[in-house]
């Protein structure tokens, strides 16, 4: 494989991006909303998008964002998506991914990271154990809930400030 570089996304990197969250079972609609996406992640300075690539190919991303604890000082940061090419794993690319969001929360202060992680995916789980990432699945629940559209709820939104 050739030399690895790890940088950030640009938009530019949205097909082969759309091809790498296909890969995992994310389809995205086209290169123009993940280009858009890109361009907002870059944007955000609380969030990052890398990628990997070697040559012409991109073998990797991730996106990380930084959260504020509400009950104390510091931060933690969050990874939102990590894909690494089929063709790709096992070669230290994904850890080379993490390692750029860790970087990126640590220099924001930063106190822990967090991901979340399919229960299907258990290589993901054991590639996360192996970086010293622990299971807490034990020691809390996750709970989601699809928001309405805002538009059909204008009148019950409180003022932001």
């Amino acid at each position: 494989m050739k030399s690895v570089k790890i940088r950030p996304a640009h938009p530019a990197d949205a097909s082969a991006v759309n091809e790498l969250l296909d890969q995992l079972g994310y389809p995205q609609v086209g290169r123009a909303v993940t280009a858009n996406r890109i361009r907002s992640w870059a944007e955000d300075p609380s969030g990052a998008a890398y990628v990997a690539e070697a040559g012409d190919n991109l073998l990797g991303v991730i996106a990380v964002h930084v959260c504020p604890f509400f009950e104390r000082d510091g931060s933690w940061g969050r990874i939102v998506a990590l894909v690494v090419s089929d063709r790709a794993r096992g070669r230290g690319v994904g850890s080379r991914l993490v390692a750029a969001a860790e970087s990126f929360a640590a220099t924001r202060g930063c106190l822990r990271m967090e991901v979340t992680s399919a229960d299907r995916r258990l290589d993901a789980h054991e590639f996360y154990r192996r970086r010293g990432y622990i299971d807490q699945a034990g020691r809390s629940s996750r709970f989601l809930r699809d928001l309405p559209d805002v538009d059909d709820h204008q009148d019950q939104l409180l003022p932001a400030r």
